[in-house]
């Protein structure tokens, strides 16, 4: 099988021993892959040894796009394929990357499909299109600290063949987990940047519960739509609360 080596893969992660497995095992064919772990105490780097042709790094997160740039510098190709620990690329996408020319006046997004466990949600999330793949030297994801994306602007948006699978949460504690993490980044994100109320918190949290729920039919999605839709209520909730509190004390 060909080889992909003008194409860096460069992952960053934080204790992802349940998903990093399937991530690098998709990714034989890349010859440098860089994952970028911090303050990771499970067995993610344990898992990663295995595999010869990745690279780990270990250092600061500030923020997912900061990070996300950071981590590149540590790759030797100036094509990089950013990924997530929990994404698995089939074996149509890799082959089609080794056949592809990639020009820099391009970025290239995914069609990723989503997963609860091992079912794909349909409603609630859908597919989506995102631009992983990109000339390092000549663009990048912007400083968000939450919901960061690649700079596309003045480039052309090609999409790349072949499946990309998503599996973000495992168990109902990674949800937790996650809305915590997400809620806390994105009010130190938006201090005094932008105004918040208790009843903006509830007002957002009820809206996204509605939306995810009823207008996606989140309901055809059994009871991993129930439980999606109160993440995306609970996530909303605590974000605005959050920084209604950061707001306060600053």
């Amino acid at each position: 099988m060909t080889k992909v080596d003008n194409i860096s893969v460069v992952i960053i992660a934080k204790n992802a021993e349940s998903t990093i497995e399937n991530t690098l095992a998709s990714l034989k064919r890349f010859t440098e892959v860089i994952l970028y772990l911090n303050d990771t105490v499970d067995k993610t780097q344990e898992i990663a040894a295995k595999y010869a042709n990745v690279k780990v790094v270990e250092g600061e997160f500030t923020g997912f796009g900061q990070t996300k740039n950071a981590a590149t510098n540590y790759s030797k190709n100036s094509w990089v394929l950013s990924l997530d620990s929990d994404e698995v690329l089939s074996e149509e996408f890799v082959e089609n990357l080794t056949k592809i020319k990639l020009d820099n006046k391009n970025v290239y997004r995914i069609l990723r499909s989503n997963y609860y466990k091992k079912t794909e949600v349909k409603h609630c999330w859908g597919k989506d299109e995102i631009v992983r793949l990109y000339d390092k030297e000549k663009t990048g994801f912007n400083d968000n600290k939450v919901h960061e994306f690649v700079i596309e602007t003045g480039f052309g948006v090609l999409e790349l063949e072949g499946e990309v699978r998503h599996y973000p949460y495992t168990t109902i504690t990674d949800f937790i987990i996650k809305l915590d993490r997400y809620s806390t980044l994105f009010a130190e994100d938006k201090k005094g940047k932008k105004k918040s109320s208790p009843l903006k918190a509830f007002a957002n949290g009820s809206f996204s519960f509605f939306k995810t729920y009823f207008l996606k039919r989140g309901f055809m999605d059994g009871y991993a739509g129930l439980i999606i839709a109160f993440s995306h209520m609970a996530t909303n909730f605590y974000k605005y609360m959050k920084l209604y509190e950061l707001n306060n004390e600053k």
